[in-house]
């Protein structure tokens, strides 16, 4: 059995996509026992699928009435539910938060989708780049004279997404540990994308960051919060915000002497400061800097690519890559002192594991 926190913790995931599939796999890694529904007959399990790890497959038609019996037998079984349909569906499905829950009063009903069960974009479809520009994260990333840049989809799917419904589901099953009652989580998007730009909308009502982009302190305007180019045609990122981290970026960059310098927080000097940073940085190599400022209060790392990162001797020290049947990827995160959780294999084939899954869970 795993070992991690949620140990005990029996899931069902139906098949899905994206923040739904991840959701299950952070569950999966903190020990939870997650039993995805596929679709008979569907493909699936390729190795390379590492959001789908760590869970076991049953596979059912849930056009078949004897099918849907069977699911909602697994879902009396419960702890929680993921699904990331859209509105509507698992109710025609006659799996829905009513019917789940009149089966199991203390099942964790976890509902993941872009716009959210409400609202009048409910119904329309979207991906990541979309919720993303509708509470404001989009527009505040990119270059000012560019296009918005995608956060590749870790702000939408991932961040605002997929951990959100994870925090939510734990957060429930502590509440229906203390009351007996189950409910139904409404995890939007568009929702999460909005809570982790709390920070920014914060500075926004303070007057200390501007719709522009390129700007302002953590968007790339200013320029001790930045990547540069290096002599070898590779990046390197600084953030060295505070007074003490700043002087000792201008020590190793040998700039100290530099008034122009001094008024780090000048707004208006920051695009000539930007240039004459990065001039410096194209003097030396990205190995050359590394060996200069890496592991100092510089702020500094080297840019890595996903090729270069698992081999960094910092992620290699702390195992935060692992390689799962011949696949290098991240491991479980983050990490308890007690109760480790652990990548528990990799995906499964479609429902490889129906007949085990239904007699441990006593299904007939």
């Amino acid at each position: 059995m795993a070992t991690g926190p949620l140990s005990g913790v029996k899931v069902v995931e139906f098949q899905g996509i994206g923040p739904g599939p991840f959701t299950a796999m952070l569950l999966s890694d903190m020990g939870a026992d997650v039993v995805r529904i596929d679709r008979k007959g569907g493909a699936g399990g390729a190795k390379f699928d590492i959001t789908s790890r760590g869970r076991r497959s049953v596979a059912l038609d849930l056009k078949n009435p004897a099918d849907v019996e069977t699911a909602l037998a697994l879902i009396s079984k419960a702890d929680a539910l993921i699904e990331g349909f859209r509105p509507g569906v698992m109710e025609r499905l006659g799996l829905g938060p009513d019917v789940a829950l009149a089966r199991n009063p203390k099942l964790v009903y976890g509902r993941m989708t872009g716009w959210g069960q409400t609202g009048p974009l409910a119904l329309a479809a979207g991906h990541d780049i979309n919720y993303i520009a509708l509470t404001g994260a989009l527009h505040a990333m990119g270059r000012k004279d560019d296009t918005p840049a995608p956060p590749l989809n870790l702000v939408g799917d991932f961040g605002g997404g997929a951990l959100y419904l994870a925090m939510g589901i734990c957060a429930a099953l502590v509440e229906a540990g203390k009351s007996g009652k189950g409910q139904v989580i409404d995890c939007a998007m568009t929702d999460g994308a909005a809570s982790l730009m709390a920070m920014f909308y914060g500075m926004r009502g303070a007057g200390i960051w501007t719709d522009a982009r390129d700007s302002n302190l953590l968007d790339g305007g200013a320029h001790f919060y930045d990547t540069y180019a290096t002599k070898d045609g590779k990046w390197v990122a600084l953030g060295s915000i505070e007074p003490q981290f700043y002087a000792l970026l201008l020590e190793k960059a040998g700039l100290a002497a530099d008034p122009a310098f001094r008024a780090q927080m000048d707004r208006s000097a920051w695009p000539d400061l930007s240039k004459k940073l990065a001039a410096v940085i194209a003097t030396k190599t990205r190995d050359e800097w590394c060996a200069l400022m890496e592991g100092t209060d510089v702020c500094f790392a080297p840019v890595l690519s996903m090729e270069e990162a698992p081999k960094h001797p910092h992620n290699a020290a702390r195992e935060t890559f692992v390689e799962v049947a011949g696949v290098v990827q991240p491991n479980a995160a983050p990490r308890f002192s007690r109760t480790p959780g652990a990548v528990q294999g990799p995906a499964p084939a479609v429902g490889a594991h129906t007949d085990e899954v239904l007699k441990e869970w006593g299904v007939a």
